[in-house]
């Protein structure tokens, strides 16, 4: 689940969507944002602060960053036991911002793609975890996965999981 999503949405519109007090990153927009690609994301720390993580969470005991590709998804039912997600959960958690997702639907042995957003056009966040990984040499890497659940009843004929908190009954999907 959730391993492609759009985000189009005008930086004002989302400070003044979401009550952004701060902006720590390049904003980035995209129709097909993948995974390890640069994401925008809300935290607070004291303040609602717009940044950028990687997409792939890398957690921060690790020696190995590639594991970051197979960690874009946390189950949510697994967070609390699962040693790559355990910490994040109780500290990092996020709010991983897009204005529609993708599924694909398999028909007669073609995947078909069906994107899902809110009639309105108006922004979600994707209830993310993030983590801070420091190699042996150069900077350290922000990076985030994105919680997945059951999917509701427009996802459900569709894909087996999604994304928590992402769609709804007045969400809509287009082939």
């Amino acid at each position: 689940m959730c391993s492609r999503f759009s985000f189009r949405i005008d930086r004002s519109a989302i400070q003044k969507f979401f009550h952004i007090q701060e902006v720590d990153c390049d904003y980035k927009q995209g129709n097909n944002i993948s995974p390890t690609q640069q994401v925008s994301a809300i935290i607070y720390d004291g303040k609602t602060r717009l940044v950028c993580f990687r997409w792939g969470l890398i957690p921060s005991w690790t020696k190995d960053p590639s594991i970051g590709a197979k960690l874009i998804n946390a189950r949510a039912e697994t967070l609390a036991t699962k040693p790559s997600f355990k910490d994040a959960f109780i500290k990092r958690r996020c709010l991983i911002i897009a204005d529609g997702f993708y599924e694909w639907q398999k028909v007669d042995k073609k995947k078909v793609p069906f994107h899902f957003s809110f009639k309105s056009g108006a922004p979600f966040g994707f209830a993310g975890l993030y983590e801070t990984w420091k190699p042996p040499e150069g900077e350290l890497v922000k990076t985030c996965t994105i919680i997945t659940t059951e999917p509701n009843e427009l996802v459900m004929p569709i894909h087996d999981r999604m994304a928590s908190n992402c769609a709804e009954k007045s969400g809509s999907n287009v082939a």
